[in-house]
């Protein structure tokens, strides 16, 4: 048996299975087509206002820190992990800069982004630019979709990312 605790810790941690029970699954469905939209910062706010409860705290706190320590992704680092799942998902979909001209620069592993014209294929161009915008460490598992996706959340939750851009 543990050490004793408060009811009020009781209730933050009934709380925090509830946020990520219902709550995190709302904002996941569909978060590829809405991550992006103009709404999306009205779903911003409303899990600042989660983390801001859950954490106990007045609401002229910042919810950077208080993202880091629940181990909670802001809504623009899950539309970002999204993205990027889907990209390592996809992979031979998309060229490598070293496969297209076969030199031997620092970005070879980097996706290959083709100027397009088309507004169907402009999204696959600007989710190829956040995959090479990524950190190496993290763009070095992507042939390993589990761990890719450990060392992602990690960095996502580390820089609590309030925006895509």
């Amino acid at each position: 048996m543990g050490p004793p605790t408060s009811g009020n810790e009781h209730s933050r941690s009934s709380l925090r299975v509830v946020c990520f029970a219902y709550v995190r699954s709302v904002f996941q469905y569909a978060i590829i087509f809405w991550g992006n939209s103009m709404h999306a910062h009205q779903a911003f706010k409303l899990q600042k206002r989660v983390v801001m409860v859950m954490s106990d705290v007045g609401p002229r706190s910042s919810c950077r820190s208080l993202f880091r320590n629940i181990n909670i992704l802001p809504t623009a680092c899950q539309y970002i992990l999204s993205l990027m799942l889907i990209i390592v998902d996809n992979q031979k979909h998309f060229l490598a800069n070293a496969y297209v001209h076969g030199l031997d620069t620092r970005n070879k592993n980097h996706l290959y982004l083709p100027l397009v014209h088309l507004c169907s294929k402009r999204c696959f161009i600007l989710w190829g630019q956040s995959f090479n915008s990524l950190a190496s460490n993290v763009q070095s598992y992507r042939n390993d979709r589990k761990r890719f996706k450990d060392k992602l959340c990690r960095y996502l939750i580390i820089h609590s990312f309030y925006s895509v851009t």
